[in-house]
C-alpha cells in the first residue's frame, strides 16, 4: 500500500476537546448573558433597526399574494351580499348622523360654559394616521406593526386610536415601521377616569387573555355601574384627556375580598382594526416642572444642588 494513502489520523483515544455537556453549559450560559445584556442595555437595538430596514421590503413583498388574493375575492362578490353590506352601510350612516347632530349640541354648550368661565381652549394634539399591516409575530401578547416608523415622526409611547376610541399605544419605534401594544394585552396599563362619578382608577388588559379590561383596585362599596362610559383621565402626560376607553360590562363583589373585579368591554376596535391615528404624547406640549426653591435659592449662590 502506497505511504500517501495512510490514514494519518490520531485514533479517538487521543483526541481532545470539550465534551458536548461542556459545550452545552458554555453556550448555554452565553445566551442567558446575552439575553440580559439586551434587556439590560438595549444592546441589539441597532440590529433590530437595521434588520427591520433590510426585512421591510421582503414583508411587503410577501404580502403582495395576499392582497392580490383579497382583491379578486371582493370582485366576484355576488349581489345579495353587496346589498346587505350596503344596508348595513346605510343604518351605519344614520346612527353616525344622529351621534354627529348630539356632538355638535354637547359641544357648542361646552364651549359656552368655557366662555362663560374663561378657560383656555383645548390645543389639538398632533397626530399621524397609520395602517396596521400585521400582527407580531409573539402569540402570548397583543401587539400589532404599523406601517409609519421614525421617519414619519412617530415617536415612543404614543397613544393610539380609531375612531371610536384607544386602542394602544407605542411600544417600539423603527425606521419605516412601529409596533403598538395594544389595550387588551395583559401587561398594558391606562389611567381612566369615571365620565359619570369623575373617579378615577387604572384598567388592565384581562390577564385570561380575553379582549377585555380589568378595572383593579376599586374597592368593594365604590360608586360604579354597568354600562358606565370610562374614558382617560390624562394624569399620566401620554393620553390626552376625554378619550373613550371603555364600558364597564360586568362587576363581581365578593365577602371575602376588599376589592371589586371590574370587566370592561374596549370602545375602540382591539381587535381587528385597521386604520389608526397616532397622537404625540401630551407631556410634549406641557411645560417643563419648575425647580424646587432650595434649588433656585442654591443656584443664586453659585452652589451645587
Amino acid at each position: 500500500m502506497p505511504l500517501g494513502t495512510l490514514d494519518r489520523t490520531p485514533p479517538p483515544f487521543f483526541k481532545q476537546g470539550a465534551t458536548p455537556l461542556h459545550k452545552l453549559i458554555f453556550f448555554a450560559t452565553l445566551s442567558i448573558l446575552l439575553m440580559f445584556c439586551d434587556v439590560r442595555w438595549q444592546l441589539t437595538l441597532p440590529l433590530r433597526s437595521a434588520l427591520s430596514l433590510v426585512l421591510t421590503p421582503a414583508q411587503w413583498l410577501s404580502r403582495q399574494p395576499q392582497l392580490l388574493g383579497i382583491e379578486v375575492a371582493a370582485f366576484f362578490e355576488d349581489r345579495q351580499s353587496s346589498q346587505s353590506r350596503e344596508q348595513v352601510t346605510k343604518q351605519a350612516l344614520l346612527d353616525q348622523s344622529l351621534h354627529a347632530s348630539q356632538v355638535d349640541e354637547l359641544l357648542l354648550e361646552n364651549r359656552q360654559l368655557r366662555d362663560l368661565l374663561e378657560l383656555k381652549q383645548r390645543v389639538k394634539t398632533p397626530s399621524v394616521a397609520a395602517q396596521v399591516i400585521y400582527d407580531a409575530a409573539d402569540p402570548f401578547t397583543r401587539r400589532v406593526i404599523l406601517n409609519k416608523g421614525s421617519v414619519n415622526g412617530i415617536l415612543l409611547s404614543s397613544p393610539v386610536m380609531d375612531e371610536q376610541g384607544i386602542v394602544g399605544q407605542i411600544t417600539r419605534v423603527y425606521p419605516l415601521v412601529s409596533e403598538a401594544t395594544l389595550i387588551i394585552d395583559k401587561d398594558n396599563s391606562i389611567p381612566v377616569l369615571n365620565n359619570r362619578t369623575g373617579a378615577r382608577g387604572v384598567a388592565f388588559g384581562e390577564s385570561s387573555g380575553a379582549p377585555l379590561l380589568e378595572l383593579r383596585y376599586m374597592a368593594a362599596n365604590a360608586d360604579i355601574q354597568d354600562n358606565d362610559v370610562l374614558s382617560t383621565s390624562g394624569v399620566d402626560g401620554v393620553y390626552p384627556p376625554g378619550v373613550p376607553v371603555a364600558r364597564v360590562i360586568k362587576i363581581e363583589r365578593t365577602a371575602d375580598s376588599m376589592f371589586a373585579r371590574i370587566l370592561c368591554q374596549p370602545l375602540g376596535r382591539a381587535q381587528g382594526v385597521r386604520q389608526v391615528l397616532v397622537l404625540n404624547p401630551v407631556g410634549l406640549d406641557e411645560p417643563k416642572r419648575p425647580e424646587p426653591e432650595v434649588v433656585k435659592a442654591l443656584g443664586k449662590l453659585g452652589a451645587k444642588p
